[in-house]
């Protein structure tokens, strides 16, 4: 078989319709970004309809995939059990009364067609075996949370099933961290020697001109005085934890404030919760695009990540980029990530997380150290390194498939 002059790898659908945010979708989109400038590596992505704010905000982007048309969510305010299975329903009829096929359909067509050399697919579906034929797959893992946590999913959650079955099938494995491919190996028990340790990196940078971008109302709302959160809140994100640990802190100073970044509209079960710790004028919610959460990070007294377990944590580059402190929890792969350039205490120890606090709060020479620190273990990450690493992987699959 002839050599061509550049590999096409496809894409799937998955993440872009699952996620509007957050660190798969732009991982993935990282990565076909850094591709669309390099002539030995080509994509495609199968994709028709999707609300995921990097694709939509990028104009170049979104032409080069002839116009993404967006969902309309079902109740996008509003928080209640069951809802995804009715937006998946909303979604569905609207497809149907108008024609169009769906996201899955168009991928497996595009299987079908098989103008590629590989397969990503962007999360762990497995639909797409009945339709590879001799094709190959590489499969990325960004964590075990789902076994290592199963109490936090329901009981009828397939994800670690279906992800295991493609572990086992897939040419390689990338894994987003060093702690990541050693829960593979003791979990699924694949060989090592099929998993590659690729980092991500970050897009934030505290050297634009932000602030000219921002809303005159989302400026005026920011407190002087914050701690940041950011993104989702529940199961073994441990915002639960977070909040009872420290609503004596955000009641004894005035002045002091949380505040929430991304992740959904706070529930009622929440403001519940902050009513019964008297903290409710204490903690705002934002909405987040790239630009006002670097701003957030920029002026935060720090960034506090309780999160039990993570496979990467592209939250940690994020406060690195734009020069916040990190106060960690000492598990997972924090530590692998961070190294000294983070604050860290003890798994669900409010006394040691409240003590962490109090020293950023109680010492400017330290925030300042940990800023510094910061910006030197950034330079370790980026997403050009993820992309470069990336292709060498895609290139030594299809070497051995010719």
């Amino acid at each position: 078989m002839a050599i061509k002059k550049y590999l096409k790898i496809l894409y799937d659908h998955q993440i872009f319709e699952i996620q509007s945010y957050g660190g798969i979708s732009r991982y993935f989109y990282e990565i076909m970004n850094y591709s669309k400038n390099n002539d030995s590596l080509k994509y495609e992505l199968s994709l028709k309809f999707s609300n995921n704010n990097y694709l939509m905000n990028d104009e170049l982007f979104n032409n080069s995939i002839k116009k993404l048309s967006p969902y309309k969510e079902f109740l996008p305010t509003i928080n209640f059990k069951g809802k995804g299975k009715l937006n998946n329903l909303f979604k569905n009829l609207r497809l149907i009364n108008s024609n169009f096929v769906d996201n899955e359909s168009f991928s497996k067509n595009n299987l079908k067609l098989g103008n590629y050399d590989l397969f990503h697919p962007t999360y762990y579906n497995d639909y797409f075996l009945n339709y590879l034929g001799n094709k190959p797959f590489i499969l990325t893992i960004h964590d075990m949370i789902h076994e290592i946590y199963p109490q936090y999913f329901p009981i009828n959650d397939d994800i670690s099933v279906k992800k295991k079955r493609l572990a086992k099938l897939s040419s390689k494995i990338i894994a987003v961290s060093n702690n990541t491919k050693k829960d593979i190996v003791k979990i699924l028990g694949i060989n090592e020697d099929k998993i590659m340790v690729i980092y991500h990196g970050t897009s934030l940078n505290i050297d634009k001109n932000i602030t000219k971008y921002l809303d005159k109302e989302f400026l005026k709302d920011i407190p002087d005085r914050y701690l940041l959160y950011v993104g989702n809140r529940d199961s073994y994100k441990n915002f639960y934890f977070f909040i009872t640990s420290i609503y004596e802190i955000l009641k004894k100073d005035n002045d002091l404030k949380l505040v929430c970044a991304g992740g959904n509209y706070f529930t009622k079960a929440e403001l519940q919760i902050f009513e019964n710790l008297k903290i409710k004028n204490k903690i705002i919610h934002f909405s987040i695009n790239d630009n006002s959460l670097t701003y957030l990070y920029k002026n935060a007294i720090a960034f506090i990540f309780p999160s039990l377990c993570e496979g990467f944590g592209i939250s940690i580059l994020e406060a690195f980029a734009c020069g916040c402190p990190i106060i960690l929890c000492n598990s997972s792969c924090f530590p692998e990530i961070a190294q000294d350039a983070a604050l860290y205490f003890e798994p669900n120890k409010s006394e040691s997380l409240i003590l962490e606090i109090e020293k950023i709060l109680k010492n400017n020479t330290l925030r300042e150290k940990l800023v510094l620190k910061g910006f030197l273990r950034l330079q370790d990450f980026s997403w050009e390194k993820t992309y470069m690493k990336t292709k060498k992987a895609y290139e030594d699959i299809c070497k051995k498939v010719i």
